[in-house]
């Protein structure tokens, strides 16, 4: 589908892509390969972070993605990376830089003491802060592969993370992933401006409260209103008009959608110049999703991957929400394979 244009250049982002076995992040093999490849980073450890018989937010989730992408028509054309493990890099300190020490100690104590939870809808099992911390690496694994190929990567991790706020997490969500990739990727060099863009339909209140003062990082966020977890009013701009916040009414579609990337989502990251874009992928607003009520469908998030790759090819894509199996395999899908038809029509 052509896709209209809003006044960014276009990005040419490189050839094919390379399938290899799951080995962990060792960026300059990078260097090594005649082609180009998509990172999809991923771990069986995010399964162990259990949340309870019926919870949304299950194990499953990734199993279904993954299935998915391995027999996919792309599937050798995917460069599957472990994260690093936190023994090699410890990533405490780049949480300390969103989040209040007091409650990562909060959650570590209630994982060590056999699990708990931080709400109701949250919960903490004996495994969940390891693997918590490793979620937070494969996104710092994410940022450094975006930096150094200057091309997408997927993070395929749980838990979430845009609701969790500085001292508290909430609404499935521990520690606040894409705040973190954010602040660890302005420490990097080549970049000075991070954009954010949240297409989960429940507002990141999370990221939005953490990034909101910093003039180097923009967030937007396309959410269903009223829903969960009730912010992210228009009228929210942030302390540098960094923030865009384009609610949704129940049962909007994809062509209300195309009419807010076209008119007010690309021209807003246009204007911001990032030289990184991180998209909290969440893919709750599709129409089968049980825990909303927006009418999307998975090609919709293809387009969505297609405007934002007019914007940049430096796009890091995290997994957030998605909560009916199938619709999120086909979305995540979906947007590789965008990313992909890019590379391949070059």
């Amino acid at each position: 589908m052509p896709i209209p244009q809003a006044g960014c250049p276009s990005h040419k982002i490189g050839s094919s892509f390379l399938w290899n076995s799951l080995k962990p992040c060792n960026f300059s093999d990078f260097s090594q390969l005649a082609i180009a490849m998509l990172s999809v980073i991923y771990s069986d450890e995010f399964l162990e972070h259990k949340t309870g018989y019926s919870h949304p937010e299950k194990p499953e989730r990734l199993t279904a993605i993954v299935n998915s992408l391995k027999s996919a028509p792309f599937a050798n054309q995917i460069q599957w990376q472990s994260p690093t493990p936190i023994i090699q890099r410890p990533v405490q300190p780049f949480i300390e830089a969103v989040h209040d020490k007091r409650y990562i100690h909060k959650v570590k104590h209630i994982a060590e003491t056999g699990g708990g939870y931080l709400d109701a809808d949250t919960p903490v099992s004996p495994r969940s802060y390891d693997v918590a911390l490793l979620a937070v690496s494969a996104w710092l694994d994410g940022v450094d592969i975006v930096r150094e190929t200057g091309k997408p990567a997927f993070v395929l991790a749980r838990p979430p993370g845009h609701h969790a706020e500085s001292n508290t997490g909430m609404g499935f969500c521990l520690f606040s992933n894409a705040a973190i990739a954010a602040f660890y990727a302005l420490q990097q060099p080549g970049i000075n401006r991070v954009a954010i863009l949240d297409w989960d339909v429940h507002h990141g209140n999370g990221t939005q409260a953490i990034i909101e003062t910093n003039p180097q990082i923009a967030y937007c966020s396309l959410h269903q209103s009223p829903c969960y977890p009730g912010t992210g009013k228009a009228t929210e701009t942030g302390m540098h008009n960094n923030v865009l916040n384009l609610p949704v009414t129940p049962s909007s579609d994809g062509s209300i959608y195309q009419s807010l990337f076209t008119q007010q989502v690309v021209p807003f990251l246009c204007n911001f110049t990032p030289d990184l874009l991180i998209i909290s992928a969440g893919y709750d607003a599709n129409a089968t999703d049980p825990l909303a009520s927006i009418n999307l469908h998975p090609q919709d998030y293809g387009l969505f991957t297609d405007y934002c790759l007019e914007i940049t090819p430096k796009i890091l894509f995290g997994l957030e929400g998605g909560y009916e199996l199938n619709a999120l395999a086909d979305s995540v899908k979906a947007t590789l394979n965008s990313c992909l038809a890019i590379e391949n029509n070059v």
